[in-house]
């Protein structure tokens, strides 16, 4: 009778059991970090970003989590000591084990890139630009990450990686709706195109209308379950820190003259440049028109905006594309021109110096660039006495060329120039190539399962053992009595 009277217990259990609600556990979610070097032509920046894993829809929301500037110039200045390119990342790779915490190091992916710097280095000396990726790669093995690789990138890839962040950022791609719980694609998606101008060169990108698309310059991504093909060219050697040095060349050689005025300089500053300076690039060594020695040559700044353009479009073969409509200089085809665009990088820093990083008139970009260059040298050094020395006489050069590059390279218009947006930042991340090379090599920062399981609350779990406890340990009393 007792032995009926426990199985009769444990089958009432079992059916109040089946009765209670079962609910989804879900477990704390993960985590995940990921570290990218930026090493550009003039410096070299760490990006750290974390997300979290159990994303609706596999996909990861990725936030910035470290920024860190390199000491010292880019890894390319170190072809004659590689190993001191290792050894300049140590600082910022010590602060971004600081913010990943210890348990999460061995599976913190980390990437360096490499981009127009290394890509001109290569170019002269293949043998320097290999030891110096093999130095910055030995140095990040030692450091308790995945180390992913150190390459260098193609200026497409380049152009590619930075529109796909800045359009990752601004929910260009897809935006979570909490009503449907679900990631959606936006209506009308607002893609943007992409401006990027650094040290060595320039990217342009955007998604073009129709297919007006030639194979070579065409990058397919299918993002979100959606496809995009993107124009993108990157241009070698027009970079502004390239622009200024190719710019001072053509003044030097015409004629060839030991004190040279500088239309881009304000007046009263002078700089002595040494002819073996040329040589030192791909971009401009090899001109015949170049003195032979090693003689030194002096600029003397004219402040002269009219001037500084007229040079500028020296700069550019505008005549190689003919009467073609869909060429742009230098004889590189480029689709007619789609949507808005946000110009980043030199763009930005260039313009935020002028003010003028939220979308002004295109006369009133003129007039501020014309201003700045009338300004003599011991007006601009007593004004702005924070500004680096070596940064200040060069923005009436570099603010020129950058008209010169969107209106007469790019052909953007007094119309469309209200569709460049200057910035830096997209949300609380910093716009560059380096997420979206990140996102692209870890397959968009897919999320895993979550780690959810089917079960009961503890609560009613320990309620249900200790009653089945308390009825197999009454049966037996009944029993043995």
């Amino acid at each position: 009778g007792a032995i009926v009277g426990a199985l009769v217990a444990l089958s009432i259990v079992a059916l109040v059991l089946s009765l209670v609600r079962v609910e989804d556990v879900a477990l704390p979610p993960t985590v995940k970090y990921g570290m990218v070097f930026d090493a550009g032509s003039s410096h070299t920046s760490l990006f750290v970003y974390e997300w979290d894993s159990d994303k609706e829809n596999d996909t990861g929301v990725v936030s910035q989590t470290l920024s860190c500037d390199v000491q010292g110039q880019g890894i390319s200045s170190y072809a004659n000591n590689p190993p001191e390119a290792g050894s300049s990342l140590r600082e910022c790779l010590d602060r971004a084990l600081r913010v990943v915490p210890a348990e999460k190091h061995r599976d913190t992916p980390a990437y360096l890139g490499a981009t127009a710097g290394m890509r001109l280095l290569r170019e002269q000396n293949s043998s320097a630009a290999e030891q110096v990726l093999a130095e910055v790669a030995k140095t990040m093995q030692e450091y308790p990450v995945a180390f992913r690789g150190a390459r260098i990138l193609t200026g497409e890839e380049e152009g590619a990686y930075g529109w796909i962040t800045i359009n990752y950022l601004l929910d260009s791609f897809t935006k979570y709706s909490p009503k449907a719980r679900a990631w959606l694609r936006p209506e009308a998606p607002n893609i943007f195109g992409a401006l990027d101008l650094g040290g060595a060169s320039t990217q342009i990108t955007f998604v073009p209308e129709g297919s007006v698309l030639r194979q070579k310059e065409a990058s397919a991504f299918t993002l979100y379950g959606y496809s995009y093909n993107i124009y993108t060219h990157s241009y070698l050697c027009y970079g502004q820190n390239e622009m200024l040095k190719r710019l001072a060349k053509e003044l030097i050689v015409s004629p060839p003259s030991p004190r040279v005025q500088h239309p881009c300089y304000p007046k009263g500053y002078n700089e002595t440049l040494s002819l073996s300076s040329f040589r030192a690039s791909p971009c401009t060594n090899g001109d015949p028109r170049l003195p032979l020695g090693n003689t030194s040559v002096t600029l003397e700044g004219r402040g002269n905006a009219s001037g500084c353009l007229a040079a500028l479009r020296k700069l550019f073969n505008f005549s190689a594309c003919g009467q073609s409509q869909d060429c742009t200089f230098d004889g590189v085809h480029q689709p007619p021109l789609r949507g808005q665009f946000l110009a980043f990088s030199a763009f930005y820093y260039n313009f935020k110096f002028l003010n003028l990083t939220e979308g002004q008139p295109l006369a009133v970009a003129r007039e501020a660039i014309e201003e700045l260059c009338a300004r003599s040298w011991e007006d601009l050094s007593s004004s702005y006495p924070t500004e680096n020395p070596k940064r200040l006489p060069k923005y009436c050069a570099n603010a020129n060329y950058i008209l010169t590059l969107l209106l007469d390279a790019y052909r953007f218009n007094e119309s469309s120039w209200n569709n460049i947006f200057f910035q830096m930042k997209a949300g609380s991340a910093d716009v560059g190539w380096t997420l979206g090379y990140m996102l692209n090599l870890t397959n968009m920062v897919p999320a895993e399962a979550p780690a959810r399981v089917k079960g009961h609350r503890p609560s009613l779990w320990a309620a249900a053992v200790t009653f089945i406890v308390l009825t197999l340990v009454l049966g037996l009393a009944a029993l043995l009595l």
